[in-house]
């Protein structure tokens, strides 16, 4: 919101198998996005409309008017990967697409900076619903002079071609989905050549997400263009830049200004998208093949700590590989290595003292070319979240899943990503919208204030009991009641409060009081649909008919949900104790409190147990080094858990199988990933967050809620939500289905992860962008930047010294570029060291390096 790998749909248009499996892939990289995201430096003011929508963290992208933007220049823009397809509407469309589509093709409607859909009157002079009854009809009426790239006018039958393709109808197209396109009736010419009258055969509340991007119909109008020839090449586009190059092997697409273009003219001459992978952004940087980068926390704080040392004379201060700290028995045990009397041993410790010097030598080389760059930060628009798989385990138990809940410091656990780059640490409140949006209210009243008491006291309830580890449980009296802690019947009442939020299973024909899960074997299933809401008044609407699948989330939500974002922090050592912020009276549903009566809660730091098993719960993060944030926040959820009793396994896994081997395969208990916040939750967050159902094979079918817990309720309030056109309604609807998913406790969102770019000063209209979309044309160099900024700008060679960028003279243009690297000093002060370390890894292993850091023990203290 990101971000680790995802979502999959389970239904909607038919496609082939390549595709889905594809789409699968996809969904799965896109998912392991694992929380990753960047922010950055100033604190920054916000702007909101209303108080319950609340306040969106604002833009920093130096921004600029036209006249204050040079013409010219070439502005090279780090990315993952060059695009594997240029058609946003495949599985395998990346963010690498979404931007290249963005700039060369028509948008209808974009997002401002507090993420909600605005008209682009580049493109479309009005767009709005002209008829309700007996159908829902939009009418656009198109700028007069948007033409593609061959001349031709943009049209109805451009419209009409996209809709054919993503409608679901023909399997010969390959699309990964059709949310929207498959409740269109028809599209029709209006009045003249310049209307376009779409027919819905179902309302659709979220119709301005639809012909966004609009592709030529030269692309959309036969499945050999849609799934082959966009891949590698457009044959039209209308946009400020069109697509000059895609070269793989070189790692570049090249947009360049379109001559056709009616609108303001792009400022610069061309934009290089350069595939620079993030574990090698410092690097880059600093041998300037690139002027602009998301980058991750360690390399923003060495481009603070450059920015310090500019001008200045003598060693560089204690970070990076020449920070690292040994004893001094180990010092002088590799002195003595280092010159004793083993041949063998002495050559391993002086290669490795050498490989560690040039370590040094190659990080003091690039912190003079980091000093070029200035860092810019804001709050991304995506969530991490803790996902509690509610499948099967002590987690099926609503109960628990809610006493881990409001087990957790939300704000402490925010404060630790948040606080340290100076960005405002407020725990968001809703799954689906973030703060400034439209559908934005907070709604985590619905479960419960953050109380140890109350955690407690659920666990009880739930039969989790100091000592119950030890006790077996006893075998059932002939004619006697069920045990309380049985698992309830399989309808969806609910009327004891137990096991609600999660598919129901099949029924256990060897135990008919226990549900089965897909391979036959009995797990506790949550099945009660009874919880009250706070606010949430209207329960009768609740049906108990099938759910309605609509296809999965855009392409381009999916990719930021599940992209793997390089972030790095320190470890930080897993808190025993945590803040108890709420009371027994405050706050929370009625189901989120414990019934009268439960027994005393045990006592901090008591091991629970049920039935002669502990209360353990897998806690799955990932090992890489950009991971370090999401470990450290990890770690202080483990010492929260410890306090109300939960023991957490930590496992640690690679990167590259943390989503895909555990997380969409249900392999894990607790684990922390990133979602995107969507303009449009109805339709995007709805896979998130439908209930799971079982396939022919015996299989679950999932489509992206990877925490295995939903109702049919929720699924009722999306589709409702949909199909209501009366946006105060719509948002109404959206409310309440947040508010079930609050009090479903399948995931929990955490912080709102930062937005860090690494920008040289005389960027203009360019940086992070939090929810905004980026306005193509109007980036650029400052005036005096612009010169400087030539088309062979990529293939500009390493400096040798500290020379100035081509926009450091441009930092007079504006004051925000003279101290934007300030703001972060504080928070860089206290962790430069250790973030630091990781951001240059010198050849030789940790403990070789340590051993020789120092060629005389007396130089390490």
């Amino acid at each position: 919101m990101s971000q680790v790998d995802e979502p999959s749909g389970s239904a909607g248009p038919r496609t082939s198998p390549a595709s889905r499996d594809a789409r699968a892939a996809r969904t799965l990289r896109a998912v392991a996005l694992l929380t990753g995201g960047a922010l950055v430096l100033p604190v920054l003011a916000g702007c909101t409309s209303d108080d319950s929508t609340g306040q969106a963290t604002a833009q920093d992208i130096a921004a600029a008017t036209r006249s204050r933007v040079g013409d010219g220049g070439s502005l090279r823009w780090a990315v993952d990967a060059v695009p594997a397809t240029l058609n946003t509407f495949q599985a395998d469309a990346d963010a690498g697409t979404s931007r290249v589509a963005a700039a060369v093709l028509p948008s209808l409607f974009t997002l401002d900076s507090r993420g909600r859909p605005q008209r682009n009157p580049d493109y479309v002079e009005s767009a709005e619903i002209v008829e309700r009854e007996p159908k829902q009809v939009v009418l656009y009426k198109l700028n007069q002079k948007a033409v593609w790239s061959d001349g031709r006018e943009v049209g109805a039958p451009d419209f009409a071609a996209q809709w054919r393709a993503l409608s679901g109808r023909d399997s010969a197209f390959w699309t990964a989905r059709n949310a929207g396109y498959d409740r269109i009736e028809e599209i029709q010419k209006g009045a003249n050549d310049l209307e376009v009258k779409v027919t819905f055969k179902k309302p659709y509340a979220d119709w301005q997400s639809l012909f966004t991007p609009l592709y030529p119909k030269q692309v959309t109008g036969s499945p050999t263009a849609f799934n082959d020839g966009a891949r590698n090449s457009l044959k039209a586009t209308a946009g400020p830049f069109r697509l000059d190059s895609l070269d793989r092997k070189a790692g570049r697409a090249t947009l360049v200004r379109n001559p056709r273009w009616w609108g303001d003219p792009a400022k610069l001459d061309s934009l290089v998208l350069t595939a620079v992978p993030r574990r090698e952004r410092a690097a880059a940087l600093a041998a300037d093949r690139v002027d602009i980068a998301e980058i991750d926390r360690p390399t923003a704080n060495r481009i603070v700590l450059a920015a310090r040392r500019a001008g200045a004379a003598g060693p560089l201060p204690a970070h990076g590989p020449a920070a690292r700290r040994v004893a001094l028995s180990d010092a002088l045990r590799s002195w003595a290595t280092a010159h004793g009397s083993d041949e063998e041993a002495a050559g391993a410790a002086l290669a490795a003292r050498a490989r560690t010097a040039e370590a040094i030598k190659v990080y003091a080389a690039e912190q003079t070319g980091l000093r070029r760059f200035v860092v810019r930060k804001s709050l991304e628009p995506s969530f991490t979240q803790l996902a509690l798989n509610g499948e099967s385990g002590p987690l099926a138990d609503d109960r628990v899943r809610r006493a881990v809940a409001r087990a957790l410091d939300r704000r402490e656990l925010a404060e630790t990503v948040l606080s340290p780059l100076g960005l405002p640490a407020i725990p968001p409140g809703s799954h689906l919208a973030l703060a400034g949006q439209r559908a934005y209210t907070d709604n985590s009243g619905a479960l419960g204030e953050q109380s140890t008491q109350e955690a407690q006291a659920l666990l009880a309830d739930a039969g989790w009991v100091p000592g119950g580890a030890l006790k077996k449980p006893e075998p059932a009296k002939a004619g006697g009641k069920a045990e309380k802690s049985a698992a309830p019947d399989s309808d969806d009442s609910g009327s004891d409060g137990k096991n609600r939020g999660a598919v129901a299973a099949p029924k256990n024909p060897g135990n008919p009081g226990r549900p089965r899960i897909a391979d036959g074997s009995a797990a506790d299933r949550p099945s009660s649909e009874g919880l009250y809401i706070v606010g949430d008044d209207d329960l009768n609407r609740a049906g108990s008919g099938g759910t309605q699948v609509l296809a999965p989330a855009p392409v381009a939500f999916q990719e930021l949900a599940l992209q793997p974002r390089a972030r790095s922090g320190e470890d930080l050592p897993a808190r025993t104790t945590a803040r108890d912020g709420g009371s027994e009276g405050k706050g929370g549903a009625a189901g989120a409190y414990a019934p009268a009566g439960t027994a005393a809660p045990v006592a901090a730091g008591g091991r629970l147990g049920k039935d002669g098993k502990p209360l353990s719960l897998r806690f799955v993060l990932p090992s890489g080094p950009g991971s370090e944030s999401l470990r450290a926040v990890g770690e202080k959820i483990a010492g929260m858990l410890d306090r109300i009793g939960i023991q957490t396994e930590l496992v640690k896994v690679a990167d590259a199988s943390y989503f895909k081997d555990h997380v969409a395969s249900g392999r894990y208990d607790l684990a922390l990933y990133s979602w995107p916040a969507t303009a449009y939750p109805a339709t995007d967050a709805r896979p998130i967050y439908a209930k799971p159902e079982p396939a022919d094979d015996g299989s679950l079918l999932v489509e992206q809620n990877y925490t295995r817990v939903g109702t049919d309720y929720i699924d009722q309030l999306f589709e409702q939500a949909a199909a209501e056109l009366d946006e105060n309604e719509a948002r109404e609807l959206v409310r309440r289905a947040d508010a079930r998913i609050w009090a479903a406790a399948g995931s929990i969102p955490l912080y709102q992860r930062p937005e860090l770019v690494a920008v040289k000063p005389g960027v203009r209209n360019a940086g992070a962008f939090g929810f905004a979309t980026p306005r193509y044309q109007d980036i650029g160099f400052a005036p005096s930047a612009a010169a400087k900024a030539g088309p062979s700008a990529g293939t500009a060679p390493a400096p040798s010294g500290a020379e100035e960028s081509a926009g450091a003279d441009s930092e007079q243009d504006t004051d925000a570029d003279a101290d934007a690297n300030s703001d972060a000093d504080s928070a860089t002060d206290s962790d430069a060291a250790a973030d630091s370390d990781s951001g240059a890894e010198p050849a030789a292993d940790e403990e070789s390096a340590d051993a020789a850091e120092s060629a005389d023990p007396a130089e390490s203290d």
